[in-house]
């Protein structure tokens, strides 16, 4: 894909679904692919059925064993092709996802940095899959354990991320020596066609990674994973929907990797630096217009500075730009849909009918395109559905508090556990918190903590496993264990 204006960027995506090497029709008709920011379809392309699925993991399945025996560096060397193909077209790759997802462009460009970086740390992890040999304790054996590929696994991405959430799981997977399925979002497909083409270019060989893109969702992921040839799947979603993944996947006793809901407290203490503490707050609420899983969902702070804390993200949200992502200067672009704007809409006036206090923003934008204003609401309890739901939208909600038991007690006051925010210039303070809240992921004095080399994902219902970092391989490897007689006995 090589394209400067709208149009062609559009053009140059193959609109089909990509099965052993080839890209062919769907055989359920079409999905329309709409700009949130215009409503208007940007983009047909091809709707797979669930045979169309199942011809997929025939595919994956067939090139599951050359691929596991191709040398690591030869994987990794072509993960490492697909990453400097991705710089060179990172502009397209940028406005392809604003069209079909709204971030503003600028972050649209942090995304591909960030997502281009899974491609580059996977292909160095590729060749660091290690083993033991050794003498068993009692010297009447030779232990040998090794690490080999899981097989063959379906990826399920999500729509808010559309090019990290897919490089963050097929890098894993073909550094492992994986084959894969990737089912992409319904709502935001055009990016990962246009990656696999990218991955077809850098030399991937046919069947080795495969998409379907499709409407049928419940049904085709059900068959793949009743099927005794595929070993893995990965998802990253909702919470109730990973729940019914698990229940599928122990029939099969498949390896499952869940990275689910979020509900992260974003904490400030009387003692933060409350400069920091709200350009933080800005990061962490609204990166991808609050459409993540690790946005700030619950801003904990400290009585006796939550008047000004409050007063100083309400200026900065008021001086936010709505708009079309493509426009110059747009900080907030619209929501993926307009189910997201009802459903905000629908928290910020419950918070209010039960007595929270708006301070800027609360409703939709007319128009066309799916948008809701940049939100502000203070006095917030812990009861309102504004603190006990994933927001995913741009709704700041700023709860007090005045100790640190309160703070831990409010933080961990979810069922969800992905990610924690901390500011405080306290470093004993810092340090417990670290193991006082109950998250997989921790922000000190930072607003955003994803990066390719940390290993990314939640506790309790945020899911299981870690994607990244040195863990994320691991997630597509098995370990056997083989016990020689001693050589020399």
């Amino acid at each position: 894909m090589t394209a400067t204006s709208e149009s062609q960027v559009l053009d140059a995506v193959r609109g089909r679904l990509f099965i052993g090497g080839e890209w062919i029709e769907g055989e359920d008709g079409t999905i329309d692919v709409r700009d949130p920011a215009t409503g208007e379809v940007i983009k047909t392309i091809a709707n797979a059925s669930v045979a169309d699925g199942v011809r997929a993991l025939d595919a994956a399945s067939e090139a599951q064993e050359s691929w596991g025996r191709t040398p690591a560096r030869v994987r990794g060397e072509i993960l490492r092709k697909a990453f400097d193909l991705l710089q060179e077209r990172k502009e397209e790759f940028a406005l392809l996802m604003t069209l079909e997802m709204g971030k503003p462009l600028a972050e649209a460009r942090g995304e591909v940095a960030y997502g281009g970086e899974f491609l580059r740390w996977f292909s160095e992890e590729a060749v660091r899959i290690d083993g033991r040999y050794t003498m068993t304790p009692e010297g009447t054996g030779q232990m040998i354990v090794t690490n080999r590929p899981v097989g063959p696994c379906y990826l399920i991405t999500p729509w808010n991320f559309p090019l990290a959430m897919a490089t963050r799981k097929i890098a894993p997977a073909l550094a492992a020596g994986c084959t894969a399925v990737v089912k992409p979002a319904t709502l935001t497909p055009l990016t990962t066609l246009a990656l696999v083409g990218l991955l077809e270019e850098a030399g991937l060989p046919k069947g080795v990674v495969n998409v379907v893109t499709t409407t049928a969702t419940g049904a085709l992921s059900e068959r793949l994973m009743s099927d005794d040839r595929l070993r893995k799947v990965s998802f990253t979603g909702s919470t109730p929907v990973g729940v019914q993944l698990l229940k599928q996947a122990a029939d099969k006793v498949l390896k499952s990797s869940m990275e689910l809901g979020g509900n992260a407290p974003f904490v400030v203490f009387e003692d933060a630096d409350l400069d920091k503490a709200v350009e933080g707050a800005m990061l962490a609420k609204f990166r991808n217009i609050g459409q993540a899983c690790t946005a700030a969902n619950r801003f904990i702070v400290h009585e006796s500075i939550a008047d000004e804390f409050s007063a100083r993200i309400t200026e900065r949200v008021q001086a936010m730009k709505v708009g079309r992502g493509t426009e110059e200067g747009v900080t907030i672009g619209p929501l993926v849909e307009d189910k997201a704007v009802v459903n905000s809409k629908r928290l910020v006036d419950e918070a209010v009918a039960k007595g929270a206090e708006l301070r800027t923003g609360g409703d939709a934008i007319e128009g066309p395109g799916s948008f809701f204003q940049p939100t502000v609401l203070d006095r917030v309890s812990a009861d309102m559905s504004v603190s006990i739901e994933e927001i995913f939208g741009p709704v700041v909600a700023i709860q007090r508090f005045s100790t640190e038991d309160d703070a831990v007690r409010l933080a961990n006051a979810t069922e969800y556990g992905l990610v924690g925010y901390v500011f405080t210039e306290d470093a004993k303070r810092g340090q417990r918190m670290i193991d006082r809240i109950d998250t997989g992921m921790m922000g000190l004095n930072v607003g955003v903590v994803s990066n390719a080399a940390g290993p990314f994902g939640g506790v309790k219902q945020s899911g299981l496993g870690r994607e990244g970092g040195a863990e994320g391989i691991r997630e597509y490897l098995e370990t056997k264990y083989t016990l020689m007689p001693n050589p020399f006995a």
